[in-house]
């Protein structure tokens, strides 16, 4: 994997990351070794390996078989000093998509940055931000932008889209975010809001992707990655898209 962030070693010392490293490595036999902070501090696991282990979370997830990780109260205590998670999920901020629930894993794992439609581009610097400070600080090595089935954003954006209607305060300006994908999933054969779903995810991983001057750096030297993901609310399931 190519060389990481310049600044690491002193942001490690001076945030005191360094020492939770050690507490997650130590808490290897507290959890399952397949939940994301089973991985040693000093070697940051490939995205494509968090990308599997947070497939095999789902799965669980989906059968029922969940190990439900790291969520006692004492488990937040070991994570005063730092944090090290392994993935970034930009989701919806949707009450039935809770990341930490629908990949089986535990506090700390999951770097979350959740907004209604799951939205990046026009989300401003608060959104990406938040993502670019994961991505360079923290070293998390893989983002996900994870839509799901019935976005009640996107059916807004879709219906704004044929009715031309007015959208009261906000609400207008979040639509318009989302207006982009509609339209370029429009013609497309199959489900319209489905498409219009996948569309919105894809334009947001396209745009991470390019989002200069951070992440599009960091994809390029291959110490990111940036995929996109669907979860349906029926059947628990998550699928990546693209």
């Amino acid at each position: 994997m190519a060389s990481l962030h310049p600044t690491r070693r002193e942001f490690v010392a001076a945030s005191g990351l360094l020492a939770s490293g050690v507490v997650l490595a130590g808490d290897r036999n507290l959890g399952s070794v397949s939940t994301l902070a089973a991985s040693e501090p000093s070697a940051i696991p490939r995205p494509d390996e968090i990308l599997q282990r947070l497939l095999e979370g789902n799965k669980r997830f989906v059968t029922g078989q969940t190990t439900n990780p790291r969520r006692k109260p004492e488990d937040f205590g070991r994570l005063v000093e730092g944090q090290t998670p392994k993935a970034v999920i930009v989701g919806c901020a949707d009450s039935r998509v809770p990341p930490e629930l629908l990949f089986d894993q535990g506090v700390g794992d999951l770097f979350v940055v959740r907004v209604a439609g799951n939205v990046v581009s026009g989300a401003g610097a608060i959104v990406k931000g938040s993502i670019e400070y994961a991505v360079t600080e923290l070293n998390v090595p893989l983002v996900m932008v994870l839509g799901h089935t019935q976005c009640g954003a996107v059916k807004a954006a879709m219906k704004h889209v044929k009715e031309q209607d007015p959208l009261p305060g906000a609400i207008a300006e979040l639509v318009n975010t989302i207006k982009p994908a509609v339209i370029k999933a429009r013609n497309q054969a199959g489900d319209a809001l489905e498409n219009a779903i996948k569309a919105n995810v894809a334009l947001g991983v396209e745009r991470l992707k390019s989002l200069e001057p951070i992440l599009s750096i960091a994809v390029k030297e291959g110490r990111a990655k940036v995929v996109g993901g669907l979860y349906d609310l029926r059947t628990g399931s998550v699928t990546i898209i693209g």
